[in-house]
């Protein structure tokens, strides 16, 4: 429809009116200086992003400190970045905006036209982490409340990269909470299958300990939240060779996978936990063989994968208290593995569970194809 649009666009599509024009490059110029924001408040993001939030404001410089060193200076005049540590240190001391004039800003340069300075404190989660300098010519009420405003923006910034990075270290502390809680119950039984090897069958000792290196070298891995799905579904078979090594032809294992999901990210350790607690629940205390399905499946813009036994089952209350995080219940990592899925990829991505006594369980997980900011 002609002259319909967010920002009322006109003919030829420009922007219908000079108001809207001045949004779209007020918001265009923040978007340019939000990714560098994004990484925290450092030098490197600081000199990124100054000479946008000077174009923000249209000052004539614009500096950028954390509590006590200037990060970075755009603009003219730069001789005053000497007095900005002093000025970052009295604003995060007192925690609100402060404006200072010549008298605060000497200067002995005749052509130089600063004679003001506002200073307005950066936030995170109620801390002062540095602060936002315009200098200008004046102060007037119009540049001070700009100033405030560009300062919250950028604090915004500040803080979700806070939160990243918060998100970061637990998503690493829940990894090795599940590490923890896998490798000894799997390490004891794959060394005691692998040692009733040793003497009547050597090489296929020998083969299940190069299974059993591998499968540790990738549990233990120091780097990197995510992987792909083939290389979680190869060390998933690493972990069931080891198995059936230990149960013999008790454990019987179908494995479906379509080629189109592999390069598929997931979080690491993902899946595993739910084929251990799979072997686990459909062996462990059941004298008949056991059977265990992995089928990954492409569904449109999702991936599809489903761990099930048909073993003993599950009371379904005891499940809900595992997926709620109870360390009491005897289900490895449920609730760490729910928790990551739907960390990463929204809540609506959680474990889906089907159990009943004596019915067997399905686990099923859901993934994107692609997500934003999910990737090896």
């Amino acid at each position: 429809m002609a002259g319909s649009g967010f920002f009322g666009w006109g003919r030829g599509g420009q922007l219908g009116t000079g108001a809207d024009r001045t949004t779209f490059r007020t918001l265009h110029t923040a978007s340019l200086a939000a990714p560098a924001l994004r990484g925290g408040l450092t030098e490197p993001s600081a000199e990124k992003s100054v000479r946008f939030l000077r174009a923000l404001l249209g000052t004539p410089a614009v500096a950028l400190t954390d509590t006590e060193h200037v990060l970075a200076w755009d603009g003219r005049f730069n001789h005053h970045t000497e007095q900005t540590a002093g000025l970052a240190r009295a604003v995060v001391a007192s925690g609100a905006t402060s404006v200072a004039d010549k008298r605060e800003i000497p200067c002995g340069d005749s052509g130089c036209p600063l004679r003001h300075v506002i200073v307005s404190p950066l936030n995170v989660e109620e801390r002062v982490v540095g602060t936002l300098q315009v200098f200008a010519p004046s102060a007037s009420a119009g540049l001070v409340r700009a100033t405030n405003e560009v300062a919250r923006w950028a604090s915004g910034q500040l803080e979700l990269a806070e939160l990243d990075d918060s998100r970061a270290r637990l998503m690493e502390a829940e990894v090795r909470a599940l590490r923890a809680q896998i490798s000894p119950h799997f390490i004891y039984n794959s060394l005691t299958a692998i040692a009733s090897f040793v003497r009547t069958d050597p090489e296929r000792a020998r083969e299940l300990l190069l299974e059993f290196a591998d499968f540790t070298r990738y549990s233990f891995r120091r780097h990197g939240e995510f992987t792909t799905l083939a290389e979680e579904l190869r060390s998933i078979e690493r972990y069931l060779v080891l198995e059936q090594a230990r149960f013999g032809d008790r454990l019987q294992v179908t494995l479906r996978v379509a080629p189109e999901v592999l390069p598929v990210v997931v979080p690491f350790l993902s899946l595993q936990p739910l084929v251990e607690n799979a072997v686990r629940h459909g062996l462990e205390g059941n004298s008949g063989p056991g059977h265990i399905s992995i089928v990954a499946e492409d569904h449109d813009s999702e991936c599809v994968i489903s761990v099930e036994d048909d073993g003993v089952g599950e009371n379904p209350e005891r499940v809900r208290r595992a997926l709620g995080g109870d360390t009491s219940m005897d289900s490895v990592g449920l609730g760490n593995v729910d928790e990551r899925l739907r960390s990463t990829f929204g809540d609506e991505y959680g474990l889906v569970v089907e159990t009943a006594p004596g019915a067997g369980t399905r686990v099923t997980v859901r993934v994107p194809k692609y997500s934003p900011g999910v990737h090896t």
